[in-house]
C-alpha cells in the first residue's frame, strides 16, 4: 500500500486494511471471481505486500474467513447473552438478528459456507467445518440450558435450521420470512424437547 513519504510503516495496520478491503471484495465476487492482480489493485497493494502479509491468495482467503467467522460468532454469542437467561428468548433473539442481517443490502449468504461450496478443499472446507462447529456449540449450549433431553441432537437440528434459513434468504425468499419461519420451527423443536 502506498505510504506517504516520511510516514512510518505499520505492518499490523497494513494487514488489517488489506484484510478489510479483501473481505468485501471476496464476499461480493466469490473466491474465484477476482484474481490476485485485480485484488491487489482493488485493495491498493502490490503483490509483494499481499504475499508478505498472507503468503498467497489462499493465505489471504483463510485470514478473511477466519476473521469473518470470529466476528459473526461473537456477534451471535453477544446477541444470545443479551437476550437474558431464557433459552426461548435466546433462540428467538438469534433468529431475529439473522433476519436483520438477511435484509441488509448486499447480503449474499454465509461467506464461509459460500467459500466451501466454491472450493471444497482446505482452507475453505476446513474453515467451514470450524465455523459450523462453533454455531453448533452455541446452539447446543442453548439446548442444554433449556433442559433438552438430547441437547447435542437438538443443537444439530437448530444448526440445520439456521443454515437452511441463510441459504433460503440468499436464494429464494420472496416474502422475506426465512428467518421468521426458521425461528418458529426452532421454537417448536425446543418445545418438543419438553421445554
Amino acid at each position: 500500500m502506498p505510504v506517504p513519504k516520511g510516514t512510518s510503516l505499520d505492518p499490523e495496520r497494513t494487514r488489517a486494511t488489506l484484510l478489510a478491503s479483501a473481505t468485501g471484495i471476496l464476499y461480493e465476487r466469490g473466491l474465484d471471481g477476482v484474481g490476485v492482480t485485480e485484488l491487489c489493485r482493488a485493495v491498493g497493494a502490490s503483490k509483494e505486500t499481499l504475499y508478505r502479509h498472507f503468503g498467497s491468495k489462499d493465505g489471504l482467503v483463510e485470514a478473511v474467513l477466519e476473521e469473518r467467522s470470529d466476528r459473526v460468532v461473537h456477534w451471535l454469542t453477544d446477541t444470545v447473552e443479551a437476550a437474558g437467561p431464557d433459552p426461548r428468548d435466546q433462540l428467538a433473539a438469534l433468529f431475529d438478528a439473522l433476519g436483520d442481517w438477511y435484509r441488509q443490502p448486499g447480503f449474499r449468504g454465509c461467506a464461509i459456507v459460500n467459500a466451501a461450496t466454491q472450493r471444497h478443499v482446505p482452507p475453505s472446507r476446513t474453515m467451514a467445518d470450524r465455523h459450523l462447529g462453533r454455531y453448533r456449540k452455541l446452539l447446543t449450549d442453548i439446548a442444554q440450558r433449556s433442559g433438552a433431553r438430547q441437547p447435542h441432537r437438538l443443537g444439530r437440528q437448530l444448526l440445520i435450521l439456521l443454515e437452511g434459513a441463510t441459504v433460503v434468504a440468499d436464494h429464494h425468499d420472496p416474502d422475506g420470512l426465512a428467518a421468521e419461519d426458521a425461528k418458529q420451527a426452532a421454537l417448536a423443536l425446543l418445545s418438543a424437547e419438553g421445554v
